[in-house]
């Protein structure tokens, strides 16, 4: 035998990879769909809520801190993007990583995405009965009582189907898009006009006369950038949605592409405006920041209605959590690695043992609301953020062993590709680091969930010993 044909065998092998995981799916989603998820994953939460404490902290450099992260996120899922028109697979990068690190990187990858997204999930709950006490026939309802409402309606929709998850977020997202635009809008009025909004005058002087845009110095715009990662959370969802997706060699370079941009617009810009609006010590982590402007502004209703679009954010984010979680979790259990009841199907083809389990974690979070309310969506941010950076990292990591194979002439990769591969997947994992870093240097709960990576580490090894014969005894039979 040739080396020629000894070289030629594992690409055969290698290209030809299935996931158990991936049997069953209905190809449900349309582009409008995938677009729309996309938009969704790149605004969430993050901004809606997250930004007013951020802006509080950090000031206008608070814009550089979410143009930087968007680079990296738009690295990230460009990566992904790759992959999944090499081989779509509802597994998403738990699937692939399966292929080129083996069971173990599979198992790693997966219990690190549910670790981001279960405690995502507490942070969605607890940013939904947030905003619900804006209104004044909610303040008296107990927060974890709110809490349990959002995780029992998003759990209910989510069980039905994946068409109707997709219309679901279809039309969050729509509602967020339609809102950012329409605040970009006004609030370019306002500055171009010098509106008085509750007794200050926007404009660039609202910077320059406020510290300018490092009030605090550029450390505290560094401590926030763990924050500005947990907002860019769901970029990775639209290859998750690729596994029920009619001809995502179409659609899949269409909607990444479009994150790059979107981030540009929405955060960035959002951010700049804000800044320019209100100086950034009228801003707080209790409230959204488009609420504040709007609240501030005094016009009837508008603030109810920002807060109406910043709880579908929320809903949108718990929705989409649900969903990603459910499909990884089936793709884990039949290989093994995850409890065997995550992998059953109910008849509208949603993967509802993953599902229900992720919104059991959820419930954990309606009793973390009930013990303390005021700290509980910092808390969960922060191990949110340790789940998201090991994600990022377990997909880069992919990426580089599939650059590897294709140099080795095992796989070939496709025409939609990662752009100056290896560097951009080395200077990611640096980036993704760094940032672990920084929450160290945080300190507070930062530095404790840092603290908390040995543990996360250790019950990974545990686990792992649980599994590994199952694991072994299905990858045989397979």
């Amino acid at each position: 035998m040739s080396d020629r044909t000894l070289t030629e065998a594992p690409a055969k092998v290698t290209a030809s990879h299935v996931d158990a995981g991936d049997e069953g799916y209905s190809k449900d989603l349309k582009s409008r769909h995938i677009n729309m998820i996309a938009i969704g994953g790149a605004i969430g939460t993050g901004l809606f809520l997250g930004a007013g404490g951020r802006l509080a902290g950090a000031g206008p450099s608070l814009a550089i801190a979410y143009a930087v992260c968007g680079i990296f996120a738009f690295f990230v899922v460009r990566a992904l993007g790759e992959l999944v028109l090499y081989r779509p697979s509802s597994g998403a990068f738990v699937s692939y990583a399966r292929e080129f690190m083996g069971e173990k990187g599979a198992y790693t990858a997966g219990w690190l995405y549910f670790l981001n997204w279960s405690t995502t999930t507490v942070a969605d709950i607890t940013a939904a009965a947030t905003y619900a006490h804006f209104w004044s026939m909610f303040t008296s309802i107990p927060q974890w009582v709110l809490a349990l409402i959002a995780l029992a309606v998003v759990l209910t929709a989510n069980l039905i189907s994946v068409k109707y998850f997709g219309e679901m977020e279809f039309w969050f997202s729509l509602i967020k898009v339609a809102a950012l635009a329409i605040f970009l809008v006004v609030a370019i009025y306002l500055v171009a006009t010098s509106h008085d909004i509750g007794g200050h005058t926007p404009g660039l002087s609202t910077i320059t006369d406020n510290g300018g845009i490092f009030p605090s110095g550029v450390l505290p715009m560094l401590l926030v950038v763990q924050g500005v990662v947990f907002a860019y959370a769901s970029v990775e969802l639209c290859g998750v949605a690729a596994g029920e997706t009619e001809n995502p060699e179409k659609i899949m370079p269409k909607a990444i592409n479009s994150i790059m941009w979107r981030v540009g617009l929405f955060y960035v810009g959002s951010v700049v405006l804000l800044a320019m609006l209100l100086p950034y010590t009228a801003y707080s982590s209790d409230q959204s920041p488009f609420v504040t402007v709007f609240d501030k502004l005094g016009i009837p209703g508008t603030a109810g209605i920002m807060n109406l679009v910043v709880l579908t954010a929320a809903l949108s984010s718990l929705n989409s959590g649900l969903y990603s979680t459910g499909r990884i979790l089936r793709s884990m259990a039949m290989s093994g690695s995850a409890p065997k009841f995550t992998a059953r199907m109910n008849k509208g083809k949603v993967p509802y043992g993953g599902v229900l389990f992720t919104a059991a974690f959820g419930l954990a979070g309606v009793g973390l609301n009930y013990l303390m309310p005021k700290d509980a969506f910092e808390l969960v941010l922060n191990f949110a953020s340790l789940g998201i950076l090991g994600t990022w990292a377990m997909v880069m990591i992919c990426s580089l062993f599939f650059w590897r194979r294709s140099k080795q002439g095992l796989v070939e990769r496709p025409a939609y590709r990662l752009p100056w591969a290896p560097y951009t997947q080395i200077i990611t994992l640096v980036f993704l680091f760094s940032v672990l870093v920084l929450m160290w240097l945080d300190g507070g709960v930062g530095r404790t969930t840092v603290l908390c990576v040995p543990v996360i580490a250790a019950l990974l090894v545990i686990g792992w010993y649980l599994v590994r014969r199952r694991v072994a005894e299905i990858a045989a039979r397979r």
